[in-house]
């Protein structure tokens, strides 16, 4: 055979094949169709004239709404995503307790955490620091949204920690116990590295869920990018051509961040090591080593 087989699935014959190559042009020619429909929607209602779009070339535009409003998605999304990831390790690790309590408490949490939505979590810490002042009233709202997004995002990234760990081979554990290890250099030294490689793609997700969900902090006045998209759209009356426009900012912020996370991930299973080089052309071979005492054949 000239192609290699496939131990996931079965190789597509030629029919399948023809088969496929239809239906992904049967999905582009919809996507196109929908696309041409929007387009059009938005071209009659005169979204894409010059005066409409003519704003985004003025910087004084830039530097008064979208870099300020970039900055506080950033700020937030950013303290969240730090703060969340040490507290799932931190409850991950717990509903792994062989103390019961723990383990029963840490569960407890966990589960009241995710269920709560983030948009009401946002709307009661707001009126919670407010009432108690616990926040000067220029980061009143910041710590709101870092709050909500922080005990959300952890109770997940506690999931994802959980079933990292426990997705190891039993053998892993089983050799640390008979070297001698304690639970915590078991724990730190063996299970996290190998699991923190097996879960990360899915950390990455939720980085990204926390960066978008940083806008539900518009609801309580939050100084983040769609908030400043809407300001400008008022200020301008372009509010879908400022809304199109932060829509990109984000998909490229969600580019950047993945793009981080693939590299990372790449550099984790290879253990730091840089990858091999292809070909034969440009070092020099190794001559091979005798063995002791002897004389190579």
């Amino acid at each position: 055979m000239s192609a290699k087989a496939s131990v996931l699935y079965d190789a597509p014959g030629p029919v399948a094949r023809v088969r496929n190559i239809l239906y992904s042009l049967v999905v582009l020619a919809a996507v196109l169709v929908a696309g041409w429909y929007i387009y059009r929607g938005f071209a009659n209602q005169g979204q894409f004239t010059a005066d409409k779009w003519e704003p985004f070339l003025d910087g004084a535009v830039w530097t008064t709404y979208i870099l300020p409003g970039l900055e506080g998605t950033v700020v937030a999304a950013a303290l969240s995503i730090v703060f969340a990831l040490v507290l799932g390790m931190i409850f991950g690790i717990a509903r792994l307790s062989d103390h019961r309590w723990l383990r029963w408490t840490a569960g407890t949490i966990v589960e009241i955490a995710r269920a709560v939505p983030v948009l009401i979590l946002m709307i009661f810490l707001f009126a919670l620091y407010s009432e108690y002042d616990l926040f000067d009233s220029e980061y009143l709202a910041l710590g709101a949204v870092v709050t909500a997004l922080t005990i959300y995002n952890g109770s997940v990234i506690a999931e994802i920690v959980r079933a990292g760990i426990l997705s190891l081979p039993r053998g892993q554990t089983e050799a640390g116990v008979a070297l001698g290890l304690r639970k915590g250099q078991l724990m730190r030294l063996i299970l996290l590295p190998q699991a923190i490689t097996a879960m990360l793609p899915a950390l990455v997700s939720q980085m990204v869920v926390a960066l978008k969900d940083s806008a539900l902090g518009y609801v309580i006045t939050y100084e983040e990018v769609v908030r400043s998209a809407q300001q400008l759209g008022a200020a301008e009356s372009n509010t879908i051509p400022a809304l199109i426009v932060v829509a990109i900012i984000m998909i490229l912020l969600n580019v950047l961040l993945s793009t981080i996370a693939t590299r990372l991930e790449k550099r984790l299973r290879s253990g730091g090591r840089p990858p091999p080089r292809r070909g034969g052309g440009g070092g020099a071979r190794r001559t091979p080593r005798a063995p002791p005492g002897g004389v190579s054949q």
